[in-house]
């Protein structure tokens, strides 16, 4: 079976806009800030902030998370961005940290 250039520049897109999308979702994950990271614990982050230690952080309240403080840097659909605090690393959306704000 012979192809045409169109055939095979069209499959080429798909297939090169395919990779471009799994390496954005891997991205979101390989850069992740770790709880065992110093500045992480340094500020009380946890990756998901239903475990927040309310004892020891009575500033936190329920529905406070990464997603909607003032320093993240990501979309509201993300479920991973940036993040003020952390320089190049990712947070994830529903975490929480003693810094959370919401101006």
């Amino acid at each position: 079976m012979k192809t045409s250039r169109r055939h095979f520049l069209l499959l080429s897109v798909g297939v090169g806009s395919s990779l471009v999308l799994s390496r954005a979702a891997f991205a979101d994950t390989a850069n992740a800030l770790s709880e065992a990271d110093p500045r992480a614990q340094a500020v009380g982050y946890k990756e998901d902030a239903s475990k927040v230690d309310k004892a020891k952080f009575p500033g936190y309240a329920a529905g406070q998370t990464c997603g909607n403080c003032s320093l993240f840097q990501g979309k509201a659909t993300d479920a991973y961005g940036g993040c003020t605090l952390f320089g190049d690393k990712q947070v994830a959306a529903r975490g929480w940290c003693g810094s959370y704000t919401n101006m």
